[in-house]
């Protein structure tokens, strides 16, 4: 699932990794044997299901140990590994990684390994190849996959006498007002909607294909300050807003618990309406189980493109430190590969598989609302944003004059700047 990047810690680590030559591999039908250190960043129930996993897959290759750190995320990864050290296999929890994991060397091309045993990339979507790859170098595989959509509280929307899920922005807004309880002195007492970026998971990023918004032009230079799509999206999000007023939704957002805890805004009923993963029904009904709720795609600003989504996932990779890189890979495989793996962990982690194999299983748990949300999956207008050599950076760039632009602090005139600061980040990041 998404988190948030540590990015310049990421950035400044990843710059001391340069690529190497290509790793001399084992032949064909050569059994794997050794150790495997594997960080990833899952707690918790989604840690035990990993280790349920990785045990099934040492129980398979009797001859490799897989030895297993959670909670590592992506900073810790990518300082170790620039450091000499670090995990032979790494999970990271973010897709805009790849392109700097890449173009940096940081993980290995894993296509001479693909080529060697013969794995069908064909079995894999499109959206999800893309997301795994930048400029022909193929560094990690998918590790599952996330969509993001919009969740309602039933009975809260009930109570305000909103009988259908909000289709359009102007919907959104309609309905988050109708759902709002203030205090007399105007303090939130509960947000219809909590429309601040970066608040959770509502961000430019996930709101994009919502609105066709596009991030890079042809030549990998920014399209933010140019594209309408964006400043539609940023005169919707402002207007909400200046409703609620700022320095009243910042007050409402200190007073809400940690997005990945129990005391999860809509978990507490504090929000109504709420943008989040797949994942989020498995942690609501092992956190929250009275709360009813209801899954739909994201309100979008025409109605052509409603039902698409943000598509991201997790991935998987081997470390250019790596000690035991052909038992990395065999573990990589598996995870990624086996149809009855990806299946069991989605049926778990309820994340969407990642396989075109695993999506059709007659034993993947598909109920209603997940459905919605593989739905989204494989809309023709889903999308991800597009991998850089300078990994999220641009997207950070963005989302710090974001902040300025929901306090009221900059204009549009000023998606110029932004536009600039992007293409130097683009620049650096090459």
């Amino acid at each position: 699932m998404k988190r948030t990047a540590l990015v310049l810690a990421v950035a400044l680590a990843l710059a001391g990794c340069t690529s190497g030559g290509t790793d001399t591999i084992a032949a064909a039908g050569t059994e794997a044997t050794g150790t495997v250190e594997f960080w990833h960043f899952f707690t918790g129930r989604e840690a035990d299901a990993v280790a349920a996993a990785v045990k099934d897959f040492e129980t398979a290759h009797p001859k490799i140990k897989v030895v297993v750190k959670d909670s590592q995320d992506d900073g810790k990864m990518v300082q170790a590994i620039a450091g000499g050290k670090g995990p032979d296999v790494g999970l990271s929890y973010s897709t805009d990684m790849v392109g700097k994991l890449c173009a940096s060397g940081a993980w290995r091309d894993l296509s001479p390994y693909i080529g060697r045993d013969k794995v069908d990339m064909g079995g894999y979507p499109d959206l999800v190849k893309q997301y795994t790859e930048y400029k022909g170098k193929r560094c990690a595989m998918p590790f599952l996959a996330d969509s993001y959509g919009l969740y309602v509280n039933k009975d809260q929307l009930a109570e305000a006498g909103i009988t259908a899920v909000p289709k359009t922005l102007a919907e959104l807004s309609d309905a988050a007002k109708k759902l709002t309880k203030r205090s007399a002195d105007g303090t939130i007492e509960r947000a219809g909607f909590l429309p601040l970026f970066g608040f959770y998971e509502n961000s430019a990023s996930h709101w994009g294909p919502m609105v066709g918004g596009k991030w890079l032009k042809g030549d990998e230079t920014s399209a933010i300050g140019t594209d309408p799509a964006w400043k539609e999206l940023l005169k919707w999000q402002k207007e909400l807003v200046d409703w609620y007023g700022y320095a009243n939704l910042e007050k409402f957002k200190a007073s809400l618990g940690d997005e990945f805890s129990a005391d999860n805004a809509f978990h507490k009923g504090q929000v109504s309406m709420n943008v989040d993963g797949e994942f989020r029904a498995a942690f609501l009904k092992d956190q929250a189980p009275d709360v009813k709720f209801g899954v739909a795609p994201l309100p979008t600003l025409t109605a052509d493109r409603y039902g698409a989504g943000y598509v991201t996932g997790n991935v998987i990779g081997v470390s250019k430190t790596a000690k035991n890189p052909e038992a990395a890979w065999e573990l990589i495989r598996y995870l990624t590969n086996e149809t009855k793996t990806i299946v069991g962990l989605s049926n778990t982690l309820r994340n969407i598989p990642s396989t075109k194999a695993a999506l059709a299983a007659p034993d993947l748990q598909l109920d209603a609302d997940f459905k919605v949300f593989v739905d989204m999956f494989n809309n023709k207008n889903s999308s991800t944003t597009p991998p850089t050599s300078s990994g999220p950076a641009y997207q950070e760039t963005f989302a710090k004059w974001l902040e300025e632009w929901q306090a009221g602090k900059a204009n549009e005139s000023g998606l110029a700047e932004v536009d600039k600061q992007v293409n130097a980040v683009l620049k650096l990041g090459g």
